[in-house]
């Protein structure tokens, strides 16, 4: 078979870099980015991202081939800000939503542990009068 070992799509090897900028000549203010170890999940969402953000012009990605796990994504701005600095402060921004609604998750699941618990600790209900109104 043609495709790469499974371990190799996630981990980086000895001396690989996460990612690398390359500043792109055709345009101004632009910057191609090269993720390794990403796909479609991290590129749609950190161009979608991009693209709402004030400063950023244009923001797209690319997979080169199914079987070559990197990420192509490109950055241009209006000069105000850096590519580079487009792309981490989308990152941060990320980070901090997904960081909420992981602890708000956390929240509501315990909460329903706690009801959960309630319902299934009570039997009839308890009370004065077993449970009964």
């Amino acid at each position: 078979m043609n495709a790469p070992d499974r371990f190799e799509l996630f981990l980086l090897q000895d001396g690989e870099k996460k990612i690398e900028e390359k500043v792109f000549t055709g345009m101004s203010n632009t910057s191609d980015f090269k993720i390794l170890k990403e796909d479609h999940t991290l590129g749609n969402l950190l161009a979608e991202h991009l693209k709402q953000a004030p400063h950023v012009l244009m923001a797209g990605y690319k997979i080169a081939h199914p079987n070559v796990p990197e990420l192509m994504i490109r950055i241009q701005t209006d000069g105000s800000i850096t590519p580079r600095e487009a792309l981490v402060g989308a990152c941060k921004q990320l980070v901090a939503m997904y960081g909420q609604l992981g602890r708000e998750f956390q929240k509501e699941l315990a909460l329903r542990q706690y009801a959960d618990q309630g319902e299934q600790g009570g039997g009839n209900g308890g009370g004065a009068n077993g449970g009964h109104y």
